[in-house]
């Protein structure tokens, strides 16, 4: 049954849109009932794409004196295909009527993820196969206590700002090699953003907001390809370098075991994580070891080992990581299996049901 909209107007959201079963399925996780408030999914495309690599104050001084910035091009990998992401900034107005550019950073990463985290609670999370979107309804009381839980307080204002920034900007990934474009994506991180005014918000933080995902999100919750992860401990982490290791690795060392082990090599981080600018490459590994010894701290790794990949003249050309997962991440690990065959087995049934429907029909 066709929406009923106005011309130009985002269709609206219905409660078939919070209750269907490809969002009931995002919002189940598996786990010690303990536990299950500390996950969330992670998207393993889109979480693969280095999107929020420049820094605010890398981003102060690459603004032109009239506070333009250029597009940002970024090269990487994903499961052996390379990769471009092409990042257009977000042109926001100030309190003080200028206006500047702002490539998204940090606190936007951790904004999309405190929003995500909400969309897995009930009522909260939508998915609309009819116009294939998905999203999340939410407050800016309720988005500014998820992230001061996890240790990442932001007042309302930068809240805001950072919101405008996500829905902002626009990023294009492309395959192939520029000249030859096998396939693209070009849309904004938040493609719709419904906003109170300005006076209700001044009078009412617990107005409601209603935020878009990026296709690629909604392509996963329906296709079933995010996986639970532990969303609490990624957050905890004191650096951005530290939360991408942890779900880079929730993402694929899903054989993890209490003797298997994962490697993981410096190039390729510095590559597809587009996190290590450092003018000396020794800085950059101290900073990836001190990331790796942050995990160990934090619960995830157990330990690691590393060795050094020489070439000519026995000189280092790489660092390769080995790291042996803890006891408490193979656990998680195992869980997110179940809960993903879990998952595919559900929709399968449904499936099945549906051909029978229409058979018999």
């Amino acid at each position: 049954m066709n929406e009923k909209k106005q011309p130009g107007a985002a269709p609206a959201l219905a409660d078939r849109h919070f209750r269907n079963p490809e969002i009931e399925l995002f919002q189940q996780f598996i786990g010690h009932e303990s536990e299950q408030h500390q996950l969330s999914n992670t998207i393993d495309l889109w979480d693969s794409v280095p999107r929020y690599s420049v820094s605010r104050q890398m981003t102060a001084k690459l603004r032109t004196k009239d506070g333009f910035l250029d597009l940002l091009e970024i090269n990487f990998d994903y499961k052996g295909t390379h990769l471009k992401a092409i990042i257009q900034p977000a042109r926001i107005r100030e309190e003080d009527g200028t206006t500047q550019d702002y490539y998204p950073s940090a606190t936007e990463e951790l904004i999309e993820d405190a929003l995500r985290k909400i969309a897995a609670c009930k009522q909260q999370g939508f998915f609309d196969k009819f116009n294939y979107r998905s999203g999340v309804v939410f407050s800016l009381h309720m988005l500014r206590e998820e992230l001061k839980k996890s240790g990442h307080t932001r007042s309302f204002q930068e809240i805001v700002k950072s919101l405008k920034i996500l829905s902002g900007s626009l990023i294009e990934i492309q395959a192939g090699d520029g000249k030859d474009i096998a396939a693209f994506s070009r849309t904004n991180y938040l493609p719709a953003l419904t906003a109170v005014s300005r006076k209700k918000l001044r009078d009412n933080p617990d107005a409601k907001w209603m935020a878009q995902f990026h296709p690629m999100v909604t392509q996963s919750v329906d296709a079933l390809t995010y996986r639970q992860f532990n969303y609490h401990q990624m957050m905890a982490h004191s650096t951005q370098l530290a939360r991408w290791l942890h779900r880079q690795l929730s993402l694929k060392f899903t054989f993890a075991t209490d003797s298997s082990s994962f490697e993981m090599c410096y190039s390729a981080v510095k590559r597809d994580s587009a996190l290590i600018n450092y003018a000396r490459e020794r800085d950059g590994i101290a900073a990836l070891t001190k990331a790796f010894e942050e995990l160990c701290e934090q619960g995830v790794l157990l330990r690691f080992e590393k060795e050094g990949i020489t070439g000519n003249r026995s000189k280092i050309n790489d660092v390769k990581y080995i790291l042996y997962p803890t006891a408490k991440f193979v656990r998680e690990m195992k869980y997110a299996n179940k809960r993903m065959a879990i998952a595919v087995e559900s929709i399968d049934k449904r499936m099945a049901v549906s051909f029978d429907s229409a058979t018999l029909r």
